[in-house]
């Protein structure tokens, strides 16, 4: 990882990893949030089965978000795969990039959106092939709102 000490703002990095580079582990605090400038993240969980990978984020792309907003340790780690460069926003930069465009707030809930969306239909694709008890999966929905 080459952290570059030029930064447009007083609360944003750009940094490099090389691949396989851990950019941060599952279960590390921290509120940063990332969006890629050039190459391919990787996102993996820790399961008793081994590590899955839930996503791969790509130019554009922001990750980071779920510890920036709700003050959690992360829920996943993310690992550069091949070169791999970032631009972190730090929680006041996140802020203070809203203000400076609001129209970045307004793709982040698009994205975000989306994700959920995703994430709704694969559950909804398991329930098909493997022939869950609706039931059972109902039960699990309904549980997550708290």
């Amino acid at each position: 990882m080459d952290i570059k000490p030029e930064s447009r703002f007083k609360h944003e990095l750009i940094e490099d990893y090389n691949d396989g580079d851990c950019i941060f582990a599952e279960g590390e605090t921290g509120r940063d949030l990332y969006i890629v400038q050039a190459g391919v993240v990787s996102i993996r969980k820790s399961t008793p089965q081994g590590d899955i990978e839930i996503i791969q984020f790509k130019k554009g792309d922001f990750f980071g978000d779920m510890a920036l907003l709700q003050s959690l340790p992360r829920y996943a780690g993310a690992f550069a795969m091949g070169p791999t460069r970032l631009l972190i926003l730090k929680p006041a930069g996140f802020l203070l990039k809203i203000r400076r465009d609001p129209t970045f707030a307004f793709e982040m809930l698009q994205q975000m959106s989306f994700r959920v969306k995703f994430a709704s239909d694969r559950v909804l694709e398991l329930v098909h092939h493997y022939r869950l008890p609706v039931e059972e999966v109902q039960k699990v929905i309904n549980s997550v709102g708290g």
